[in-house]
């Protein structure tokens, strides 16, 4: 093994007899070294993407969502959820109580999703990072109000502020039997004014937010919830609260984190950061096989040390060896260097956002977001790595037929 080694590291640094054979092993280093730092880039980019779409998701969802296994509704006369209630690791926790509901304002007509919570569990949120406007106080001096989805806010035109902005909002009575002459009978109503419009978020934008004792009136459901939400203070380890409440309520109850709670967009979100990372592979593996074309080059420079070898003893696995640890140093010192390149970009970006969103375009981002895993340099090693180890076994397999037949001849 360190014989062939010394000869791989001699060939690749020694000066070559024949100039185009330094270009074309610099070419290959260039390949793998370019290979290396746009799959480091993309992943680093891609990870401040999802970072960046599921902290904006995050400001919405609870950390943890409490629903029934089976059935929408569930009693809240637990002794458990009085105890949950004054853990020490939970910053807010609030029943809610939701269902669909059609909302009439000016003549206008929407289908939405009432929200009922207790109105002090909105007080830890940072308003900024959900509201688009307004305030999240919705019980002043017992007067009920309202935070309004950004969808429903558009489709109905309704103001913010001002004396004439109740909506009013119908729901089926609860025990209904259709049979009624009147339609009207078989409909709660009840007027609410808005106070909010939530930021724009897929999922939220259909919600009305209101105190759940409103919700409970307007729905007519006075004893059961549909969930109980938490979040969590800073540096609460959140999965082993999940487990801990799972163990106490058994299998009657879901106990959600926010990825299961929005499962398709998380998939989403990271399939797509592999999709790419999956396409760069497969340009990249184009560029990797710049090695075969090095290797073969050297065999012919080195077409008699080779045959001196093999005249002294060498067999045809040492010398397999020497081209394939060629190619392995190529692609190793190449990947080294394109891993160095790409982190360096990426922290030139991270500090001052060279790179920024299309001129005229409403984003939501002032410059593209970086996120710099390690695992990902291990992951962009291996890979290059791997394949190139796969080239550079091939090649050097190839290198030893062109040498064994030119000793026969």
């Amino acid at each position: 093994m360190r014989t062939a080694l010394f000869f791989a590291r001699r060939y690749l640094f020694s000066k070559k007899s024949v100039n185009a054979i330094n270009i074309i092993s610099t070419i290959s280093v260039v390949g793998v070294l370019v290979s290396s730092a746009s799959l480091v880039i993309v992943l680093s980019f891609y990870n401040g993407m999802e970072k960046l779409i599921l902290s904006l998701y995050s400001n919405f969802a609870p950390e943890l969502r409490i629903e029934p296994t089976i059935g929408k509704t569930f009693s809240p006369d637990n002794k458990f959820f009085t105890e949950l209630r004054k853990n020490s690791k939970i910053e807010s926790y609030t029943e809610t109580l939701e269902e669909k509901v059609l909302i009439e304002y000016n003549n206008y007509q929407f289908i939405a999703k009432i929200k009922g919570v207790e109105p002090e569990s909105l007080n830890p949120i940072e308003r900024s990072s959900i509201l688009y406007a307004g305030d999240t106080d919705i019980l002043i001096d017992g007067e009920p109000y309202a935070i309004l989805g950004a969808q429903v806010q558009s489709n109905l035109r309704i103001p913010i502020h001002g004396p004439n902005n109740r909506i009013k909002l119908f729901t089926p009575r609860k025990g209904a039997t259709g049979t009624s002459i009147n339609p009207l009978d078989e409909v709660n109503t009840r007027y609410i004014s808005p106070r909010a419009v939530l930021q724009y978020e897929p999922g939220f934008d259909d919600l009305i937010i209101t105190p759940l004792e409103f919700a409970k009136d307007l729905i007519n459901e006075h004893t059961n919830i549909s969930a109980i939400e938490i979040y969590t203070k800073e540096n609460t380890k959140i999965q082993s609260l999940k487990n801990e409440i799972e163990k106490e309520l058994g299998t009657d109850y879901l106990v959600k984190n926010r990825e299961q709670q929005n499962p398709m967009l998380y998939k989403t979100v990271r399939s797509e950061k592999w999709v790419v990372f999956f396409i760069l592979t497969v340009i990249g593996i184009i560029a990797i096989f710049n090695i075969i074309g090095s290797l073969t080059m050297l065999v012919i420079d080195k077409k008699q040390d080779m045959l001196t070898l093999t005249s002294l003893g060498a067999n045809n696995e040492l010398i397999q060896r020497i081209f394939f640890y060629e190619g392995l140093m190529i692609a190793f010192f190449g990947s080294i260097a394109g891993i160095f390149l790409g982190l360096t970009f990426c922290l030139i970006q991270q500090s001052f956002g060279i790179i920024k969103p299309n001129d005229g375009i409403v984003a939501i981002m002032e410059t593209y977001p970086v996120d710099i895993r390690a695992t990902d340099f291990i992951l962009v090693f291996f890979t290059v790595m791997t394949v190139s180890a796969l080239v550079s076994y091939v090649a050097s397999k190839l290198s030893v037929k062109q040498i064994t037949t030119r000793t026969i001849n």
